[in-house]
């Protein structure tokens, strides 16, 4: 994986300060071109280029303008409470919904997250458990939604890994992730593919797109290499790669892991206020004279760049802010203020939708997979129609 003396970028790591283009020539990924962003439904994150690389994503654009089958996947790995990072690639994901009539499916990798961080099987549960409010809050369409729990449909999710897994070998695995701390990390590359394959094992073959953050492209990488072998009746998956919010420290992706405060989907608007007005990394000046006299940096301005990534919708106010902000008209503390009220705002909005939810035994099973779409997919590996799972 890429690693050198300026960053690093792997499924379980991001350190230092990223640099993007060098990243795509070290992953083999394409910059998103300008014809391919206009076929895309209009959404900041496409025209400010947060969403910067893909892999084959011409098949899903065709397939959403001709109204064709077309499904994303977007996942969720339960460590923690949601951050404000986690959330904007959910609301993209619906946005495209809503746009384009897509399918989405949110696999929740339970499994992983025990695998690889330190935590019991009981944080997980309770994790897995908060994170599916906060997805169901984005306001999926059921009827065109499936969220899978890999523990909770392990009848479906083991044998699609178990039978993917063979076409993969431990060189690979190593090769594409580094050496594993145990067996079951070595295995979690085979359960990736299946999420990624899950929308054509259920359905048929069609066009699927990834966006995912540019540190999660290996698990696309290894679905794809599996899907060219052509042993089943699947496509390659494309890819949209994202950058990364950034931490409120500066450089680096948002993380609910380190030491550095994040901003929680729960927080309230004064804690919001709070960690933007102490942790926020600022491209200012040390006094107020000498940021009138030369002003500030909005690209490296922390407060600066979580609106232009996603919570400031006008494209002509965010670069108002930054002509402001370069010719020291706008004070770091006055972009901090905006930044935070903007942030609050969004939170607030998406808190009370999450408390109108009913409990999740109500909710989810609208979201989860039918016995045929899990029959369908075990059938499309290999597996018979009957097996013993429906007999219990």
């Amino acid at each position: 994986m890429p690693a050198d003396n300026n960053f690093t970028v792997t499924p379980y790591t991001v350190e230092g300060n990223v640099e993007y283009d060098r990243l795509l020539d070290q992953f083999g990924a394409d910059r998103l071109t300008p014809e391919q962003k206009a076929q895309f439904p209009d959404h900041p994150l496409i025209r400010r280029d947060i969403f910067y690389a893909q892999r084959d994503v011409d098949a899903f654009l065709a397939a959403a303008r001709a109204g064709e089958t077309h499904s994303i996947v977007t996942g969720r790995g339960p460590s923690g409470p949601m951050h404000i990072g986690h959330i904007f690639p959910f609301y993209f994901a619906k946005y495209l919904q809503d746009q384009t009539g897509a399918l989405v499916y949110i696999p929740l990798s339970d499994d992983e997250k025990y695998l690889v961080k330190d935590r019991t099987l009981a944080e997980i549960s309770a994790y897995t458990r908060a994170n599916i409010r906060d997805i169901l809050t984005v306001g999926f369409d059921p009827d065109r939604t499936r969220l899978i729990i890999d523990s909770a449909d392990a009848d479906v999710i083991y044998p699609l890994a178990a039978t993917l897994s063979k076409e993969l070998t431990p060189s690979t695995v190593d090769a594409t992730y580094g050496k594993s701390e145990n067996v079951g990390r070595s295995f979690y590359p085979a359960v990736q593919a299946a999420h990624l394959l899950l929308p054509q094992l259920v359905i048929g073959r069609h066009p699927t797109l990834v966006p995912i953050a540019v540190d999660q492209d290996p698990h696309v990488r290894i679905c794809r290499d599996i899907a060219a072998k052509q042993r089943y009746a699947v496509d390659k998956p494309g890819a949209l790669l994202s950058k990364f919010l950034p931490s409120l420290d500066g450089p680096g992706k948002m993380s609910s892991s380190d030491d550095t405060p994040s901003i929680q989907l729960g927080d309230d608007r004064e804690t919001v206020f709070e960690k933007i007005q102490a942790h926020a990394y600022s491209g200012g000046k040390r006094s107020i004279d000498a940021h009138r006299t030369h002003g500030g940096n909005p690209d490296i301005d922390v407060a600066y760049q979580l609106l232009f990534y996603f919570f400031e919708q006008s494209d002509e106010q965010v670069e108002h802010l930054a002509q402001e902000y370069r010719t020291g008209s706008l004070l770091s503390g006055e972009l901090k203020e905006y930044a935070a009220e903007q942030i609050a705002t969004f939170l607030e909005t998406h808190q009370k939708r999450r408390a109108q939810l009913g409990p999740l035994s109500a909710e989810l099973p609208k979201y989860r997979l039918s016995a045929d779409e899990r029959c369908d997919a075990r059938r499309r590996v290999g597996f018979p129609e009957e097996s013993l799972a429906q007999q219990r």
